[in-house]
């Protein structure tokens, strides 16, 4: 038996891609009537043509739908600097240390790590080599642009390349994969799928995909009555992938998340899916199809254990609050001195600081590291979450 219910949107007309609707409606047909969430959300997002992803929109910072870390300010560059720092001194300060940014956004990250390293530790900037993996040729050609336009160099790749020597890093990209949705309605699992119904989208309660009931089957957790939750299936194939590129090194994880007991906690009604529009948030996501970023928050459990399957040991999982603190972001807010007066300057790092560490915002989200062939803990990771 299939369950039906409208989700009514209200929005404006400007905000609709009209050609993407129209694709997810061909898809639908093509389908016999109705696709997965995750196939939805995956089209909303990431279609060549149409996906939010792929137009030139302004995404991220203070100006677009949402706002990172490297947005708020470079202190959150050099403080991951300093990791990757550690890091490399953990591998025997190699000639060559590289660094692979997977999802690098506006390359913002790259630019201000980069930076710093090149005004603050010589020797560490001899030896990076930074990459940035982008799957789209348009983002790729745009990350080029501003990099080589900052006078800075990188790498630009489609794809992870193998056999890395040093450390695969991410942003707040995990948590931009399409999820699929589920809901427990009389004690049995269900998982959404969409329909078309004219200009609007319906929302259908069928039986779940075998992969679905094998990811909650792995955790021995179902979420509670009622509850609605997602479910991430690329988020550890992508972890198991970037290990097996590791040949010696780490892989470090920014993402808002938490471990699954957590996650699928029965108190967890709605699930995490959130969806943001010039920085409002909403948790309608057939609201401005193609126009809107969505996001729904990462099972760490799951993608910790993908890690280790694959040959990864884990070094920690904290809170990004912590991981700053424990590096010394804190030294950002001295006060002013002779040779330093710039009151003004003083007063923007501290508005940083306090945003970056902000425990119900930036604050809260985790980060992962684990490593393959490398003994010693990370100063940043010293913390638990």
């Amino acid at each position: 038996m299939s369950y039906h219910f409208t989700v009514t949107t209200e929005f404006e007309p400007a905000t609709e891609n009209a050609a993407l609707k129209e694709v997810i409606r061909t898809a639908i047909k093509e389908a016999g009537g109705a696709i997965s969430f995750c196939d939805f959300m995956a089209l909303a997002l990431y279609h060549p043509a149409h996906g939010y992803y792929m137009s030139s929109r302004e995404k991220m910072g203070r100006s677009g739908d949402y706002l990172t870390s490297p947005e708020v300010s470079p202190l959150f560059a050099a403080i991951v600097g300093r990791q990757l720092r550690e890091m490399w001194q953990n591998l025997g300060c190699p000639s060559r240390f590289d660094v692979i940014e997977a999802g690098p956004g506006t390359g913002l990250l790259a630019r201000d790590i980069i930076s710093w390293a090149r005004r603050t530790e010589s020797g560490f900037a001899a030896a990076l080599w930074y990459t940035l993996v982008e799957s789209s040729s348009a983002l790729a050609e745009r990350q080029r642009a501003f990099i080589t336009g900052e006078g800075l160099a990188a790498e630009i790749a489609s794809e992870l390349p193998a056999d890395i020597r040093g450390c695969i890093l991410s942003n707040e990209l995990l948590d931009a994969m399409p999820v699929h949705r589920v809901a427990v309605v009389n004690s049995a699992l269900r998982e959404i799928y969409v329909q078309a119904d004219g200009d609007h989208f319906l929302e259908i309660l069928h039986d779940p995909h075998p992969s679905v009931e094998a990811y909650f089957a792995a955790l021995d957790v179902i979420p509670g009555e009622g509850c609605r939750a997602e479910v991430n299936l690329e988020a550890p194939r992508w972890m198991a992938h970037a290990a097996g590129a590791i040949e010696r090194g780490y892989v470090l994880t920014f993402d808002y998340g938490h471990e699954a007991s957590v996650l699928y906690a029965p108190w967890r009604r709605d699930g995490t899916l959130l969806c943001f529009y010039r920085h409002n948030p909403s948790t309608d996501p057939y609201a401005r199809v193609g126009r809107q970023d969505m996001t729904a928050h990462v099972d760490f459990t799951t993608v910790r254990r993908a890690g280790e399957d694959a040959g990864l040991t884990t070094v920690g999982l904290t809170t990004q609050s912590q991981f700053l603190e424990a590096l010394g972001i804190t030294e950002a807010l001295a006060l002013p001195t002779a040779d330093r007066p710039d009151m003004e300057e003083y007063f923007a790092r501290r508005s940083a600081v306090t945003e970056l560490l902000d425990p119900g915002g930036l604050g809260r989200i985790k980060v992962l590291a684990q490593s393959r062939d490398v003994a010693g803990p990370l100063n940043g990771l010293a913390a638990g979450a």
